[in-house]
């Protein structure tokens, strides 16, 4: 046991916690990482590529079940009512915030329902339009649409995901009437946007890199705090105009409310031990994504953000999925 679990332990026995025995001989057995899509899928990718090291590092088999269902919430679901033991956890994506406000009779609260153990990596939303378009950059493409409104098309990877979100948020923020054109996934949006059949889009970084630096679709924008490492010439959505507007998937790993905090601790360190492998961040950032890591507590507080953000944006646009 490390430094950090004992000084937790001692904390934990003056208020009578049996917990630090858990702890000591934590993990004592197969660890299950539950994602809520499809393998193959980045979430599932990112899962297994954390596991595989927590793995090695901690000396029991980690293993990632995949329970797909009702936009992720299944899996959302079944951890939130999982034994909070530190042997079930959740790689979670950033629906997790905004489905239960989306969802009819959804069951988990992701601020009450869960330990944050730990951001693993975000991917901002980008913004790309068609090349038949005229636009060359979101200031055009605002003016663009304030004429002719109601003319102009945006693709989405589905009603309620993150790209269809982020859209709201910019039709909200610059005043804008565009029209949402969802699809059944990524590529059938790209591709459409691609061929000039819609006039815009936010694809999630990670499937947009690809495609963008071939120069069609075009980006123009992202929706992060920062510029994008991978596109260091495409400006923010907020220099451009919009402060404090990002837009971003990300992935995050969960425990069952009321697991111990030293599990939690131990979990995290094993996260963050994972992300500075060079072959973990190679793998991350090769394919558009930027690397998190930190304290369960700046993970908790990322997530209120995200929480009001969505929130908020879905009191004015509704949005209602089976």
């Amino acid at each position: 046991m490390n430094t950090a679990t004992k000084l937790l332990c001692v904390g934990a026995a003056l208020v009578g916690s049996y917990t630090c025995a858990l702890a000591e001989g934590y993990p004592s057995q197969p660890i299950k990482i539950i994602v809520g899509y499809q393998p193959g899928g980045p979430t599932d990718l990112t899962a297994r590529l954390i596991a595989a090291k927590m793995q090695t590092s901690m000396g029991q088999p980690v293993l990632v079940e995949n329970k797909v269902g009702a936009g992720s919430n299944i899996a959302s679901e079944f951890v939130a009512a999982s034994k909070p033991d530190g042997y079930t956890l959740l790689l979670a994506a950033a629906p997790i915030t905004w489905n239960p406000l989306v969802y009819k009779n959804v069951r988990y609260d992701v601020l009450k329902g869960f330990e944050p153990v730990a951001n693993v990596m975000t991917a901002p939303e980008v913004l790309a339009v068609s090349t038949k378009l005229p636009a060359k950059d979101l200031k055009e493409l605002v003016a663009l649409a304030r004429k002719q409104p109601g003319k102009l098309s945006y693709s989405s990877s589905g009603a309620g995901g993150s790209p269809h979100l982020a859209a709201e948020l910019l039709k909200q923020r610059a005043g804008i009437d565009i029209v949402h054109v969802p699809y059944k996934g990524a590529s059938g949006a790209l591709n459409d946007l691609i061929a000039g059949h819609v006039d815009m889009s936010f694809m999630t970084s990670m499937s947009a890199i690809p495609h963008l630096k071939s120069g069609n679709p075009r980006a123009i924008a992202i929706a992060s705090e920062k510029r994008l490492p991978q596109l260091p010439d495409v400006p923010t959505v907020a220099e451009m105009g919009y402060p404090g507007f990002e837009a971003e998937s990300w992935n995050g790993l969960f425990a069952p409310a009321k697991t111990p905090p030293e599990i939690v601790a131990k979990l995290n360190a094993e996260v963050n031990k994972a992300l500075q492998d060079p072959e973990v961040r190679d793998k991350l950032t090769s394919q558009g994504a930027v690397v998190v890591g930190g304290t369960s507590q700046s993970f908790r507080s990322y997530l209120v953000k995200e929480v009001e953000r969505w929130g908020g944006l879905l009191k004015t646009v509704k949005v209602s999925l089976d």
